[in-house]
């Protein structure tokens, strides 16, 4: 049974993000031949909505307005919303992202509908489409059937695998549209990284409290080197950022980032549930831990018991010389 799927993307100066593009692909192989359209708000808009069919979509609507740029929730709500009455899709996909976070469930309140939030596989059958997400701090993992039309989902970075489809052409829809807004953002502060972003990293390195100070992320910044910084990102534990040794922005957690790499290494990480809500998305982890107790090795595909100040100039060693 073809579906039509819509994707609120995002997108940033150099096009759009990475996980629109994965949203993107996934929503081309749930529609079964249905459409697959995408709307994209603020300056600049059009002309990013041209890459959006090498990943799948078949129309474009943008409204390509400055007062677009700048994300207010209840705005864009109104802007969605238009578009979904042209659209009537039968499901509505976002990042989960600061904003998907917010649109998801105002879009789905509007639609009287209902909202999956941080997912991490979307399926579809005969009778509609069914969202997996985490829960019990990332120790176990629901899937919810939906009851009512438009789905609405909120999808986690790397989810799906973002593919180019082999196709350049597709109809771009210029929507004219003045909304108002009852938000107005008084402030703007901008934490400043530098290196490759902790969560489009394909492969992550934590620390935690085990390190025993700020010394041990010198020596996995050594690692992150070795392996590369185009493919490494270092982040923290809960623990160790609360002692002042990472910077906050790196947290991984239920109260920090979400990452989903395709190699995650935990070292000297306990594994909390609240820390395995963050990481339990990676396609493999690896846990390096003298304590053999540690929570963290029933989550890992590999583990290795020992003290991290001679397994990690170990694995260093290691790959110098392969």
């Amino acid at each position: 049974m073809t579906k039509n799927i819509l994707v609120v993307g995002e997108f940033n100066q150099d096009g759009l993000s990475e996980t629109t593009a994965e949203l993107l692909t996934g929503a081309s192989s749930l529609s079964s031949g249905g459409s697959v359209s995408i709307v994209l708000l603020g300056a600049g808009s059009q002309e990013k909505a041209q890459s959006s069919f090498s990943y799948g979509a078949t129309k474009a609507y943008t409204i390509d307005n400055e007062s677009f740029s700048e994300f207010l929730p209840d705005k864009w709500a109104i802007a969605v919303n238009d578009i979904y009455e042209k659209e009537k899709p039968d499901l509505i996909l976002l990042e989960q992202s600061t904003v998907g976070r917010d649109l998801g469930p105002r879009l789905a309140f509007k639609l009287n509908s209902a909202v999956a939030m941080d997912c991490v596989s979307i399926e579809s059958d005969d009778a509609g489409f069914k969202a997996t997400r985490p829960c019990f701090g990332g120790n176990a993992r629901a899937t919810y059937s939906y009851s009512a039309s438009p789905a609405v989902a909120t999808v986690r970075a790397k989810s799906f695998e973002a593919k180019t489809q082999g196709n350049e052409n597709g109809e771009v829809v210029q929507i004219d549209l003045a909304a108002d807004s009852k938000v107005s953002v008084i402030n703007r502060e901008e934490v400043a990284t530098e290196g490759l972003k902790l969560t489009d990293a394909p492969i992550v390195l934590c620390g935690g409290r085990g390190l025993g100070g700020p010394e041990g992320f010198d020596m996995i910044q050594e690692l992150a080197n070795v392996i590369g910084t185009d493919k490494a990102a270092i982040g923290s534990s809960r623990a160790a950022c609360d002692l002042g040794w990472y910077p906050v922005a790196n947290q991984v957690g239920l109260t920090g980032k979400v990452v989903n790499p395709d190699l995650y290494v935990g070292i000297a990480v306990s594994g909390a549930s609240q820390h395995m809500a963050g990481c339990s998305g990676s396609k493999s982890i690896i846990a390096i831990n003298k304590d053999p107790e540690a929570n963290m090795f029933k989550s890992a595909r590999w583990g290795i018991v020992g003290d991290y100040k001679e397994v990690v100039p170990a694995l260093i060693e290691a790959i110098k010389s392969s």
